[in-house]
């Protein structure tokens, strides 16, 4: 078992290092959108769905480049790549408040997905794995426990920034952040080990590439989890406005949201000390019921503050037991060889669902109504769930 004093020794202090750049990588580029796009329609005299298309443009974009920046990490590490990714980002958070015209805005949302491919969690994840190899599960978990505030860190300290320096001086703020602080720690303070296959004598040569996985397991696998990430993408950025409009006081909607975050941390706390030795599928299968279980008492309950606030704490608990998923589920079934590339591949369709999930959600809301848009992400949920059940454990892993 980990021990707190063994975060600060090689290879373990990987894990604050990641804890403290994924903080400041999603907080800078993920969650600021939520508080920034009004300021930013307001600057330039655009609609809220275009602000917002840039956003889904660079989520789109880090998809196309995931598996790409994990195949680089499964060869140099990623002390050689996050660094550049760290550095991407501060110069397009320093760029995104002059980006005055609706061409150069989206190149820069654009550039921003280099950064998000080369930041967020996917990279994170295939680093964890090439230090940690097979026993990167528990890094993985501590990880995701730090990184779980980054919402609770970002949206009061980006609202208090916003009232104090105003929203552009708020962006170029974060992106000195990136490059005074997450590039530096990525650079110099990663470790450079790489985890040695056990079944390998020390005078053997290394293992080929691992073979890409195929067939219907696999394909159940990336399409289990592309669905489930269309989830949160579509409530983050839709559910409060929802609540709202439903019927519930602003301030309630807000307090209600406010619950997210800590039942992530919650399940993955709750993970790391009584699920250690449980196979992810399972927990993966446990998180992803969770969400639908939440859908049904929200739509066989009817809205209420009560039954909204249970809604998100299920959809905490279930998203926050996912995020550990998406890197022990892979690592479990075709083993740490080839991991980065494997991850890149799995995140490619979910990142791509994931840009497209505020947009089609909102038009749905918009067209039909905020029921009805709700049904469609039960429905994906549902699909996920069934996906999750069908993929079978292996007797053997790839390795």
């Amino acid at each position: 078992m980990m021990h707190v004093n063994n975060l600060f020794r090689d290879p373990w202090r990987a894990v604050p290092v990641f804890g403290v750049t994924q903080v400041l990588a999603w907080g800078a580029i993920y969650y600021t959108p939520v508080l920034m796009v009004p300021q930013i329609c307001a600057a330039n005299g655009w609609s809220t769905a275009f602000a917002m298309s840039g956003f889904s443009l660079g989520i789109l974009v880090s998809g196309f480049l995931s598996p790409h920046v994990g195949m680089m990490i499964d060869r140099f590490g990623g002390h050689a790549v996050m660094p550049f990714g760290s550095l991407i980002g501060a110069v397009g958070l320093c760029a995104l408040p002059f980006a005055s015209h609706p061409a150069a805005y989206l190149a820069t949302w654009a550039w921003l997905g280099l950064a998000m491919a080369s930041s967020f969690y996917d990279p994170a994840f295939a680093s964890l794995g090439r230090i940690f190899g097979n026993k990167a599960r528990g890094p993985i978990t501590m990880l995701t426990l730090i990184a779980g505030f980054a919402s609770t860190v970002s949206w009061p300290a980006t609202q208090f920034l916003i009232e104090t320096i105003g929203w552009r001086s708020t962006y170029v703020s974060y992106g000195i952040a990136l490059a005074i602080i997450a590039a530096p720690l990525h650079a110099f303070a990663l470790p450079r080990s790489r985890a040695h296959p056990e079944i390998v004598a020390t005078d053997a040569a290394p293992l080929p590439p691992a073979p890409i996985p195929r067939g219907r397991n696999f394909i159940l696998l990336v399409a289990a989890f592309a669905l489930i990430s269309f989830v949160p993408s579509a409530l983050l950025s839709n559910l409060l406005a929802m609540f709202q409009r439903l019927g519930l006081e602003p301030s309630v909607a807000v307090a209600i949201g406010a619950l997210f975050g800590p039942c992530q941390v919650g399940a993955r706390v709750c993970e790391f000390m009584f699920a250690r030795n449980t196979h992810p599928l399972l927990i993966v299968r446990a998180a992803v019921g969770f969400v639908v279980f939440g859908f049904v008492l929200l739509f066989a309950l009817g809205l209420s503050a009560s039954t909204a606030a249970l809604f998100m704490i299920l959809m905490g608990l279930g998203n926050g037991l996912v995020t550990i998923c998406r890197g022990t589920v892979p690592l479990a079934i075709y083993g740490s060889n080839g991991y980065g590339r494997l991850i890149g591949r799995i995140a490619r369709p979910g990142l791509m669902l994931q840009s497209a999930a505020p947009p089609t959600v909102a038009f749905v809301a918009e067209h039909t109504s905020d029921m009805a848009a709700l049904k469609l992400v039960a429905v994906v949920a549902a699909c996920a769930l069934a996906c999750f059940l069908a993929v079978r454990r292996p007797s053997t892993r790839l390795a």
